[in-house]
């Protein structure tokens, strides 16, 4: 399975659409900033699932919107936030991780920071933060699963769009 990650979009969607015209996913995570830009997604690519989150910057999101999501996506065990709850600007990811391992995640998907962060822990736990798609440098993440593992994680840019056109 092919996800592709995206994080404060912050309302600028245009790097975002071009990620899935170019990257073509089976699925999409938007981890918040701008929850909107997730059900704007979900409008255009009605097919495609696409999991969503709140973040810190999201004030007008349905009722039933959710700060934190754990299930298994492309049969990984995945823990989604967008990282504010968890203080990631202040405290960096050891709460975070901890959570994640708390109920049994084998992937992390957060935001909220803008900075890009993508690796594999020591014990095996995958890391992504996919940087800000609607912000700065314009970045996304990109996992691969074989139903069981993660296979590939990392970056989308910019740069990796316009080699595609």
């Amino acid at each position: 399975m092919k996800i592709l990650v995206l994080s404060d979009t912050h309302g600028n969607r245009d790097f975002m659409y071009r990620c899935i015209d170019g990257f073509k996913p089976d699925t999409v995570v938007h981890l918040g900033d701008h929850y909107r830009d997730g059900e704007y997604l979900q409008d255009l690519y009605p097919r495609m699932v696409i999991h969503r989150v709140v973040g810190n910057c999201d004030y007008d999101c349905p009722p039933d919107a959710r700060q934190m999501l754990c299930y298994s996506l492309g049969g990984v065990m995945t823990y989604m936030t967008h990282g504010h709850n968890h203080h990631v600007k202040q405290v960096g990811t050891d709460y975070l991780l901890a959570d994640a391992r708390k109920l049994g995640a084998k992937l992390v998907l957060y935001g909220h920071t803008h900075k890009i962060d993508c690796r594999q822990e020591a014990d095996g736990l995958w890391v992504l933060n996919p940087g800000s798609a609607g912000r700065g440098t314009y970045s996304a993440g990109v996992v691969k699963t074989d139903g069981q593992n993660v296979t590939a994680c990392y970056l989308l840019t910019e740069k990796d769009l316009e080699e595609w056109v």
